[in-house]
């Protein structure tokens, strides 16, 4: 078995980064100053928290410069985009700090006369967060700011394919002062991965991640009874109204298939239209997409970047030529892209029309550039085909009235709907899935209830 990690850049294939894999000294001593910092770290005041956090935001953002080429060269986002995830990451960290007090804050159940009753939050312990490539930054933000707040510890492994965003985190908290065993990472491979997750002293254990992964982090936990934060998969849908704003519909749904190369759990990956509108939308977005410039992402005119490697291309071409063969054209050539090549993780965007929730593309999570558009005849049948899934994290709906957005929201089988927006994680509410798209919550008050556990105050205060 290797003792080294390396990575593969998607830019042009070459090892980006090297690392050996911790033995299990180091991983013994790492859960071991976590367990034991743990208790001290939760008794510190929060607003001392708070105040060290703020300075670990400040520490990490201070490095800005470097940290935007990484990102291109590890997982491939253009260099245009790639604020976008420090500036997320910034939003969403400052704010799960600033809402921890309500969010953790003792729950008064009501006057008893000669008694004091209320409910607390406290930590879990040692919370273990397992983080993707896809948005490195933001997803390990979901868990690891609510959960240092709520009094926990932290260890961290980030993917095989972003090791150096896991050391740039360590490294700005230990330039905040975070005390040491507070915030620990970890390079590991899959098996140390699972002994890490079965070991007694983890509390929690947060994954990103593919379905697979997830199946692989109950196994590990089972019989253990903690609890398993699981943000897994999408096929998340966009349904388009008759009454929708047409250009703005076209725009932003583009925006949510294509951007990150469509490497988005809450990713737009099947679009269903009011058959009015079908052939001026369909219309609109191949001349959108055309607009798109394929290549390396390190340079400044390069709006889509690779995929992160080529087998997950592959699996993108493996959907569309399956849908071709069923019967479904393709309206973008990929002749249009010069950068695109078949043997690479550089694949041209694709809309394909004619097609049905028989084909791969419209089932499976392709998590890549190409998207399925279908044409309907009312809000019902979109419904039907907005559930007809697996998947359940997100889904997004175009249309002028707000009404009929709720009405039809509200029979979706998601963990959340949209209104005239997509591909977005608004940090003020829950993010959660359902079905195959995961277990749990981050981000809001609600995510830091599965980060703590609540424990009752029954006091008698009169004999």
């Amino acid at each position: 078995m290797s003792t080294v990690q390396k990575t593969i850049s998607p830019v042009d294939g070459s090892v980006y980064v090297e690392r050996a894999l911790a033995e299990a000294a180091h991983i013994e001593r790492t859960l071991a100053a976590a367990h034991r910092i743990q208790p001290s770290w939760a008794a510190m005041p929060l607003p001392d928290r708070a105040a060290l956090l703020h300075r670990w935001v400040d520490c990490f953002l201070s490095h800005r410069d470097e940290l935007l080429p990484e990102l291109a060269w590890q997982m491939g986002r253009p260099m245009v985009a790639a604020p976008g995830e420090l500036a997320g990451f910034e939003e969403r960290f400052r704010h799960m700090i600033g809402i921890a007090g309500p969010a953790l804050e003792d729950r008064q159940v009501g006057v008893k006369p000669g008694f004091n009753r209320f409910i607390r939050r406290v930590p879990l312990g040692v919370v273990f967060t397992v983080a993707p490539w896809n948005y490195p930054y933001l997803t390990a933000v979901n868990s690891i700011v609510p959960a240092l707040m709520a009094g926990n510890t932290v260890i961290l492994k980030h993917s095989a394919q972003t090791p150096l965003c896991a050391e740039r985190l360590d490294q700005a908290a230990r330039e905040a002062g975070l005390p040491e065993g507070v915030f620990q990472i970890l390079h590991l491979g899959h098996d140390d991965t699972a002994r890490v997750i079965a070991d007694e002293r983890i509390g929690f254990v947060a994954f990103t991640g593919s379905v697979a992964g997830g199946r692989a982090v109950q196994t590990a936990a089972a019989g253990r009874f903690i609890g398993q934060g699981l943000e897994l998969g999408g096929k998340d849908p966009a349904y388009v109204r008759e009454d929708a704003d047409l250009e703005h519909a076209v725009e932003n749904l583009v925006d949510g298939a294509f951007f990150n190369s469509g490497q988005s759990c809450c990713g737009i990956e099947r679009i269903y239209v009011h058959h009015s509108l079908y052939d001026r939308f369909v219309e609109g977005v191949v001349e959108t997409v055309k607009q798109y410039r394929l290549g390396n992402p390190l340079e400044p005119d390069t709006n889509l970047g690779p995929m992160v490697r080529t087998s997950a291309a592959m699996l993108v071409r493996e959907h569309i030529q399956e849908a071709l063969a069923r019967g479904a054209r393709a309206l973008i050539d990929p002749g249009h892209f010069p950068t695109h090549r078949e043997d690479s993780p550089y694949q041209a965007p694709q809309v394909l029309v004619a097609v049905e929730h028989g084909m791969r593309v419209m089932r499976e999570e392709s998590f890549g550039p190409v998207v399925g558009i279908m044409a309907v005849d009312s809000d019902e049948q979109a419904i039907e085909l907005m559930n007809d899934s697996e998947f359940g994290l997100t889904a997004c709906i175009w249309s002028r009235s707000e009404a009929a957005s709720i009405a039809i929201g509200d029979r979706l089988h998601t963990g959340t709907v949209f209104m005239n927006r997509c591909d977005y994680l608004d940090p003020a509410l829950a993010w959660v899935g359902v079905k195959h798209s995961g277990r749990g919550c981050t981000l809001s008050q609600v995510g830091y209830e599965h980060l703590t556990r609540p424990k009752s105050f029954h006091l008698r205060t009169a004999t």
